[in-house]
């Protein structure tokens, strides 16, 4: 175990909570911001990820961008520092409060998902004497090889527009007047730990841009989203991702038109490995089979598990006494409330520490109070 966590300065506070390592972090956003720059990329981080204000402070700190994909994530982006020249907003559904959200404070850009949602831009645009710039998300038809809930670039999903009805949304642009086409947008799915499936996203929006120029259109921006995974089996090992291999790929396969720039859409890869959801073992409940290690964290302030059945790396801070196979469960009142089933373990007791690692993102920014539990709190290594 490489985690480096100040067990005394925690001794009698209050678990479960999120505890974020600042280093870490900031080293996170130095290489994305190193590699990306070498090629003159731009960078918005995916707030969705993790909206905490201290996280966000940190990214704007560093000169990246803000993805949002909802009036309340612009909202919290403008109140955090991030320029409204820096802000794209995403999203399959936008309400005409956040669209009008976006209008008044001259956002970057709005990236539009269907004909309707380009009509509705318009009028309220109109309404405002303003006009909207808007990027046109394409749906590529390229599988990212993750979990179906978070692959978002095939036809059966329910984002972006299919190629079938290009034709229809060029013709439509031609007829509106409050909105001006800034680009093309894609985004094939998150946690992506296959470089092959980019290069495949790289190839179609090539295929695609031509399309563009066959129609005399030449989008200034070209937005291919985010996606990159992390290793959550290794943390300490992959503790920032490979983002020169993840850059490199782009500009060797991504053929961009004179003066197109080039724009991502990270999040997890960013913030993922320097949080951990730090929990106490209330009950060590032994079966005949199983053990269960019964913890004070729950599906309430870590869902991803119960959610996508996904890992994460466990530890027992405490104890260094020889392992034994544990179902480590927290106590909400579903089945489903569990964060590994028959993880190796020190033996453990009442009252050890443990760590849920790589926690993030998806982690704090989705608690919620069901079973009417308090939200976790948030620490950080360089205010303790």
């Amino acid at each position: 175990m490489n985690f480096k966590f100040p067990l005394n300065s925690f001794e009698n506070i209050q678990t479960p909570f999120y505890y974020y390592d600042m280093d870490l972090l900031n080293a996170t956003l130095d290489s994305v911001s190193g590699e990306a720059g070498k090629y003159g990329f731009k960078v918005h981080y995916a707030v969705k990820a993790n909206a905490n204000d201290r996280i966000l402070e940190a990214i704007r700190a560093k000169g990246f961008g803000a993805d949002c994909v909802s009036g309340g994530e612009v909202k919290k982006s403008l109140e955090c520092g991030f320029p409204s020249s820096s802000v794209v907003f995403a999203g399959v559904g936008k309400a005409d409060w956040e669209i009008n959200l976006g209008l008044d404070n001259d956002i970057s850009c709005f990236n539009v998902e269907s004909i309707p949602e380009l009509e509705i831009i318009d009028e309220l645009a109109a309404k405002k004497g303003k006009v909207a710039r808007v990027a046109l998300r394409l749906n590529p038809n390229v599988n990212a090889n993750t979990h179906h809930y978070i692959t978002t670039g095939l036809e059966e999903n329910k984002f972006g527009i299919n190629q079938w009805d290009l034709e229809k949304v060029v013709a439509c642009l031609a007829g509106l007047k409050n909105v001006e086409l800034e680009g093309i947008h894609f985004h094939i799915g998150s946690q992506i730990t296959d470089l092959l499936s980019f290069k495949d996203l790289c190839l179609r929006v090539n295929e695609l841009q031509k399309w563009f120029v066959s129609q005399r259109i030449f989008p200034k921006v070209v937005n291919v989203g985010g996606g990159l995974g992390i290793n959550y089996e290794q943390p300490d090992e992959h503790s920032i991702p490979d983002f020169e291999s993840f850059f490199k790929l782009f500009d060797e396969f991504l053929e961009l038109m004179p003066g197109q720039e080039l724009h991502f859409e990270l999040g997890r890869s960013m913030v993922c490995q320097s949080g951990v959801l730090m929990s106490r073992v209330l009950y060590i409940k032994n079966g005949v089979q199983t053990h269960f290690a019964i913890v004070d964290a729950g599906m309430s302030d870590l869902i991803r598990p119960a959610l996508y059945q996904a890992y994460h790396k466990i530890e027992n801070l405490s104890s260094q006494l020889e392992n034994e196979k544990y179902d480590v469960v927290g106590p909400i009142c579903e089945s489903s409330d569990c964060f590994g089933k028959a993880v190796d373990l020190p033996q453990t007791k009442r009252g050890d520490l443990i760590a849920i690692r790589s926690a993030g993102a998806y982690g704090e920014v989705m608690a919620n109070q069901y079973n009417l539990r308090e939200l976790p709190k948030a620490y950080y290594s360089d205010t303790i």
